[in-house]
């Protein structure tokens, strides 16, 4: 099965046999919801940190929640205790940026510390990331010129 994103932000899935399209099924990823402890501690975090954007602040389904836009992303947070002290079934995120090391510098100016330094593959650089609740992010950069077949369309979807 080969996963792709179109210039929309639909999600594809092709299930494809000798390089031949039997099947299609596309769908919109709208967000991925967390749950936090200290809810303001946490949208401050991803506002300072990351550029996130408050769209929505207030009771939804019995609880406060928080809508915000980070890039063209979206993430929902749930005021609710944290169900335990592991992730649970997140093991990251992934958020994109077209500058890496300048993310990386402002993240580690402000007192984050990474496990490890960035990775560079050339057309794909990363570099993990710790942020509050015990998630853990996946920071990456992609130079579209570098990458072949569907993997230069898969990352074309950067603002």
């Amino acid at each position: 099965m080969l996963v792709l994103l179109n210039s929309r932000g639909s999600l594809g899935f092709v299930l494809t046999i000798t390089n031949t399209r039997i099947f299609q099924m596309v769908e919109h990823f709208h967000h991925v919801h967390l749950f936090t402890k200290d809810i303001n501690t946490t949208i401050n975090w991803w506002r300072d940190m990351l550029g996130g954007i408050v769209i929505y602040d207030g009771d939804f389904g019995g609880a406060r929640n928080i809508f915000m836009r980070v890039g063209s992303g979206r993430i929902h947070f749930y005021e609710q205790s944290l169900r335990d002290d592991g992730k649970g079934a997140v093991h990251h995120l992934g958020i994109r940026t077209d500058n890496l090391e300048k993310l990386a510098k402002k993240l580690t100016d402000s007192g984050i510390k990474f496990r490890s330094n960035i990775h560079d593959f050339g057309a794909w650089k990363y570099i993990m990331c710790p942020a509050p609740d015990n998630v853990l992010l996946e920071l990456f950069e992609v130079d579209e010129n570098k990458l072949e077949g569907g993997a230069a369309e898969y990352f074309s979807d950067m603002p």
